[in-house]
């Protein structure tokens, strides 16, 4: 070969395309070899499952997510990058936007429902537990309707009148130390003679207590009830938060501290027998069955009404703001008793139970007669001392 020849074969040789080089340097060919516009489109759709798997199908298994994917690609490969990527940017504001979002004026609220804002009632003066006592009140009404009241009736049917009565007036004898305590203590000796005369006379003359011979002519002299409690409110002390607790009832703060008192205190001034607890816990058990029982037809009454815990609660703050104004002289309305021997015992004469009045009419005074003076009544000009 000659000189010109093997030069021209050298140059022949070095300008023939090598495998694997076509790709980088023919640049017509390569959009349709390498297929650049599937590299940008596929990004932008295969991020359209996974934004919706996770949203609505977050447990969907992952052949099923290359098979969402494989058919979104194959479906969108056709389109132009333009056009593939718009729907993207459009449908991400519906993924993320929350159902129901709460409106800052008008509270929380949801489509097609309504959500009412309601507030509770509140406690009335002087009674800020009320939801807590009247569910005591219900449940000690439940108790005693099933147990205390068949027994009450048992207890007025099966004894005769005048006996109930001796026990009431006995029991109410054994208070009368207390009482002459709390007068001399409201600095009233006039009213503490009187009653020390009561005690010695229903002791003896009324057999015990028995009958209340003291009220009668020529003695004239009343029973009226007083104790520490009262001695509290006599000097100012407030009654406090009202309460219903069990096995006592209805009552208040200063009220359940000045009971406890007078109910530690007047066994001890009696002595023995009285002072024994063998002794002492069966004449309470008598004493409340006989207050039970001489309450029943006013606690009937009362779970008739309306609002019979309501009730039961004024009926009992207004007999005991009557008793503390008797103390400084005031006469007041007549009220209806819930407890006391200004309770009539069953059986009586028609006419004399008391009636149960409207507990709406708050200030209102009762309008049934009581035959029974069921609180002290007493003239300021005409109080002994």
């Amino acid at each position: 070969m000659s000189l010109t020849a093997a030069a021209v074969a050298l140059m022949l040789g070095s300008t023939a395309p090598e495998a694997g080089t076509v790709a980088a340097i023919d640049p017509v060919a390569a959009p349709q070899v390498a297929m650049p516009p599937q590299a940008t489109v596929l990004p932008q759709v295969t991020s359209v499952p996974q934004a919706t798997d996770a949203t609505v199908a977050p447990a969907a298994s992952p052949a099923s997510d290359q098979a969402t994917t494989t058919a979104t690609a194959t479906a969108t490969a056709t389109e132009s990058p333009v056009d593939a990527a718009a729907p993207v940017s459009a449908a991400a504001p519906d993924v993320s936007a929350p159902a129901a979002a709460p409106d800052a004026a008008n509270g929380p609220h949801t489509q097609g429902s309504e959500i009412l804002v309601t507030h509770r009632k509140r406690p009335p003066p002087g009674d800020p537990m009320e939801r807590v006592n009247e569910q005591s009140f219900k449940a000690v009404q439940a108790v005693d309707k099933a147990v205390l009241e068949p027994v009450a009736t048992v207890y007025n049917k099966g004894l005769p009148r005048p006996v109930r009565q001796g026990l009431r007036n006995f029991f109410t004898n054994l208070d009368e130390p207390v009482i002459f305590a709390a007068y001399l203590l409201e600095l009233k000796p006039g009213k503490a003679m009187e009653t020390a005369g009561r005690f010695a006379i229903n002791t003896t003359l009324g057999v015990g207590g028995i009958v209340d011979i003291a009220k009668r002519k020529p003695f004239n002299l009343p029973y009226r009830p007083n104790g520490l409690a009262d001695v509290l409110g006599y000097y100012g002390v407030g009654p406090g938060p009202y309460m219903y607790l069990p096995l006592i009832g209805p009552t208040t703060v200063r009220d359940v501290i000045g009971d406890s008192v007078d109910n530690l205190w007047g066994p001890a001034v009696l002595g023995k027998p009285f002072s024994k607890p063998e002794v002492a816990a069966p004449m309470t058990v008598v004493s409340e069955l006989g207050e039970r029982a001489a309450f029943d037809d006013e606690i009937r009454k009362i779970r008739k009404s309306d609002n019979p815990y309501a009730t039961y609660r004024e009926l009992y703050l207004r007999q005991r703001k009557a008793e503390i104004d008797a103390l400084h002289g005031r006469v007041t309305e007549p009220v209806v008793p819930v407890y006391g021997p200004g309770m009539r015992t069953a059986g009586g004469k028609k006419g004399e139970q008391n009636a149960v009045p409207d507990p709406a009419e708050k200030q209102a005074p009762v309008s049934a007669p009581v035959t029974q003076e069921p609180v002290q009544k007493e003239d300021k000009g005409s109080d002994p001392r």
